[in-house]
């Protein structure tokens, strides 16, 4: 990639695409990372030898494609520092919530692409969805693809509203696995187990299990009654499962992750 990127934010999602881009062979003297941070910006350059810039400058002129890795609620003010530096730049953004119309009303700019990556991004296992602006071509969208496929899957979106149902269910899902790996390994030392062979053992069970699912062209439905046999003991799990309402509440629960997502787009948005 003959490209110039930038990195407005140097955080864990900063760091993992600038790894996976590095590990494809992008050399890190045609990046530019803005990190206000003095800790980040030292890790950037003990990790990857990149020397991050605490505010926006000229510099950011040289950049063809700028990543926005920042929170949302700071996002507006420092894109209003970037804007006049990066005015022919396609903007890529991982910001959760904060939608395409406010980032290209700041920016002055209208190729503008929303993204919702994941935390496996950080050992190339994630996965991307990704939105365009009517105004991004169709090399923007082969250049976003080779960041993004850099730290794993990724899909297109035909509407940006979908971005908000991507965010509950695969921008926060790794929290979700983590915490039923927590219930996994608190029961499993109730039990009788080590806490640290429960854990072993939760781990290896949700990756196997993902890597069945990947593996199935069957749907989940089929894949768990393969493994509930009546009257057996994942029946006798799955039966108190049903009887508590697990999974009409885990519904909830990410309806409200969503719910979230939508506010966070209001409340940070365009003003």
């Amino acid at each position: 990639m003959s490209e110039h990127i930038a990195f407005i934010g140097g955080g864990n999602m900063a760091s993992a695409i600038i790894s996976g881009l590095i590990r494809q062979g992008f050399a890190s003297q045609h990046m530019d990372v803005v990190e206000p941070f003095p800790e980040a910006r030292e890790k950037l350059k003990s990790h990857f030898g990149i020397e991050a810039h605490a505010q926006a400058g000229d510099f950011l002129g040289r950049a063809t494609i700028v990543l926005w890795a920042v929170k949302p609620q700071t996002f507006k003010e420092a894109a209003l520092q970037v804007r006049f530096h990066t005015k022919d730049a396609l903007h890529l953004s991982v910001a959760a919530g904060i939608r395409s119309d406010s980032i290209a009303h700041w920016l002055g700019n209208e190729r503008v692409i929303r993204t919702m990556p994941n935390t496996p991004a950080l050992i190339g296992k994630g996965i991307t969805a990704l939105y365009p602006r009517p105004a991004v071509t169709e090399k923007d969208r082969q250049l976003a693809e080779r960041i993004v496929s850099t730290t794993g899957e990724f899909l297109w979106l035909d509407a940006e509203s979908q971005l908000d149902a991507v965010t509950a269910i695969s921008g926060s899902g790794p929290a979700y696995m983590f915490y039923f790996m927590e219930a996994m390994t608190a029961a499993g030392a109730e039990m009788g187990l080590p806490r640290e062979q429960a854990y072993k053992l939760a781990v290896a069970t949700f990756i196997g299990a993902g890597e069945l699912a990947r593996a199935s062209s069957e749907p989940p439905e089929i894949l768990r009654q393969r493994v509930t046999s009546k009257g057996g003991t994942t029946y006798a799990a799955i039966t108190s499962m049903d009887e508590s309402q697990i999974k009409p509440l885990f519904a909830k629960a990410l309806h409200a992750a969503r719910k979230r997502a939508t506010e966070l787009g209001d409340e940070f948005g365009e003003s």
